[in-house]
């Protein structure tokens, strides 16, 4: 057994398969970064400290290594203000189902209570954003609260929390620890009479359509076999996007503001609508048609519209056992005319900035991301900030079945892609990884380009740089609000990243995009492209309702009053093709 209490911690993390920290180093964490100094690296078997800029990057990074490898990640921070700023991140993680652990480090443990320096409560401030959550206060106790911790991370798939006074981590270690072992998740096989309801009910429909999330994983074959038995278009969440659109011949793509293709059309025609394995939270994109929902987690069930056929279980043994039992249909008109509809949406609609592009000055962002989607490895894994770069990801990157794209994409922070890219960097060191970042979401979290350049993770650093919020922007004309406080100053981040070691080029000419990618891509190290975007190109959703047409029109007739009409002009000749005909 170890002498030191934070030995003994760093070495059950390491037989728990941990490999990498990431966090700041700090007073009351210093026990514990010495004992991940003195294991030696993961070049001598030991775990690496990854230095980081800022607290909240070490929990988007440890939540975006969890995600894409689905093991125990860890992040840390020191006490007060340095694991406070993990919160984010892990609320992040949280969501994603991501199992990571967070220690907290704390105040000497005489002082807690007294109103010490920095003091707080973490084991009370991350209980919402946490599985598990609990404070050591003896080396007795230590080794059993660690491995509950982990035992809930990885069983619960969340974030659990361990908090540590720095003066307890000093103390002799004193208790053996629990064994450590691989936990296989089990299967979560479905009530047979629910799956019988459910068949019922699909062969008494004559259209069914399809709704995908990211509870379809592993079982892409079974759900497209099933939508080509029932003649059943299948729709997709972007969490699920990864799951279900490659080599599937029924997707018609997404629903939600940030969606494309005839999803929205093709989920509101159905008789019978199956949510297979999606929390998708905006319940005014789903319709008000009979549905059946499939989900291994019962809170979820009928928690975003009303379901008429709830099955608990796991999405793969249920369409399994499904496709015993549903009869096939003869009648393909409904699922014809979907994916006819959403043959044309895509080429007019999503595509109309692809077209004769090359010339276009500013750069149109749906162009870029398009040259990106063909340019990027096949087997590429991409995180996307949240705002427009998620619209761009979302409708232009291609998943291939062989690719990962991720983003923050249930807590909806800004500043994710970055941090979240250098997880990924770190767990995948020969996969090429890609960070689709906007500009306000860079300069946000800005210095973890200094984290990158420090490890020597080759990193994709693609910044779409429109000097503005447009996300928010769109949001506020919607409403029928003036753009205000969106526009920030031009920032040259490619000469900030060029002063960093990253090899750097700021493109100005679509007709250069496509060799500074390519440039980008064959550097041995990290590197950035800045793309000067158009900020007038806005996401113009697959369904437009009379109020949201309403509101922008009062926005623009704003804009025209107070900015002339010129501002209206640009912005109609940017977005004038994009608008979804029939």
């Amino acid at each position: 057994m170890a002498n030191e209490l934070a030995t003994q911690l760093i070495e059950q993390l390491q037989a728990a398969g941990v490999r990498r920290i990431y966090g700041i180093v700090g007073d009351s964490l210093n026990p514990l970064v010495d004992a991940v100094r003195k294991t030696g690296g993961s070049n001598n078997g030991g775990i690496d400290w990854i230095h980081v800029r800022h607290e909240e990057a070490a929990a988007f990074a440890a939540g975006a290594e969890a995600q894409l490898t689905g093991e125990l990640a860890v992040c840390a921070g020191s006490c007060g203000p340095g694991n406070l700023h993990l919160m984010n991140g892990l609320y992040d993680a949280n969501r994603s189902g991501a199992p990571v652990l967070a220690i907290a480090s704390h105040i000497p443990s005489k002082q807690i209570g007294s109103g010490f320096f920095q003091e707080t409560h973490p084991d009370r401030i991350f209980e919402e954003c946490s599985v598990y959550s609990e404070l050591i206060s003896t080396s007795d106790q230590a080794p059993r609260v660690l491995h509950n911790a982990i035992q809930h991370a990885v069983g619960l798939r969340g974030v659990a929390v361990v908090t540590l006074p720095g003066d307890v981590a000093s103390l002799p270690a004193t208790a053996p620890s629990p064994m450590a072992r691989p936990l296989r998740h089990a299967t979560l096989v479905p009530d047979p009479e629910s799956v019988r309801d459910l068949a019922a009910a699909i062969n008494g429909a004559d259209k069914v359509a399809i709704f995908a999330g990211a509870g379809v994983q592993g079982a892409h074959d079974e759900v497209v076999a099933l939508a080509g038995k029932i003649k059943a278009p299948i729709g997709h969440s972007l969490r699920g996007k990864d799951f279900i659109q490659y080599q599937n011949p029924f997707d018609i793509g997404m629903t939600g503001l940030l969606g494309y293709g005839a999803a929205a059309e093709g989920i509101a025609g159905a008789d019978l609508l199956i949510l297979l394995g999606t929390d998708f939270p905006y319940d005014q994109f789903l319709p008000g048609t009979r549905t059946a929902q499939v989900d291994r987690a019962p809170e979820r069930l009928g928690r975003r519209t009303d379901v008429d056929l709830a099955v608990h279980g796991d999405v793969l043994p249920t369409i399994e056992a499904l496709l015993s039992l549903v009869e096939e249909k003869k009648d393909s008109r409904f699922l014809d005319a979907i994916l006819k509809k959403h043959d044309r949406l895509m080429n007019k609609a999503v595509g109309a900035y692809t077209r004769k592009a090359d010339k276009l000055v500013p750069i149109h962002p749906e162009y870029a991301a398009s040259l990106l989607d063909e340019i990027a490895a096949e087997d590429a894994i991409f995180t996307a900030d949240t705002g427009m770069c998620n619209v761009w990801s979302a409708r232009y990157i291609n998943p291939l079945g062989t690719r990962r794209l991720i983003g923050s994409y249930l807590h909806g922070s800004m500043a994710n892609a970055l941090p979240q890219a250098i997880g990924v960097q770190s767990a995948y060191p020969g996969r090429q990884v890609i960070s689709i970042s906007g500009d306000g979401g860079l300069s946000m979290l800005l210095g973890e380009l200094i984290t990158a350049a420090t490890h020597k993770l080759p990193i994709k650093v693609v910044v779409f740089n429109n000097s503005t919020l447009g996300m928010v922007k769109l949001e506020m004309l919607v409403d029928g609000l003036q753009d205000f406080g969106v526009d920030v100053p031009d920032v040259n981040y490619a000469a900030v990243a060029a002063a960093l070691g990253f090899h750097a080029v700021r493109v100005t000419d679509p007709a250069a995009i496509a060799d500074a990618y390519r440039a980008a891509f064959a550097h041995d190290g990290p590197a950035l492209v800045e793309l000067i975007t158009d900020p007038q190109a806005l996401s113009i959703p697959p369904k437009i309702k009379g109020g949201q047409v309403l509101g922008f029109a009062t926005a623009l007739s704003k804009i025209v009053l107070n900015k002339g009409a010129g501002e209206v002009v640009s912005m109609a000749r940017s977005n004038l093709r994009n608008i979804p005909r029939g």
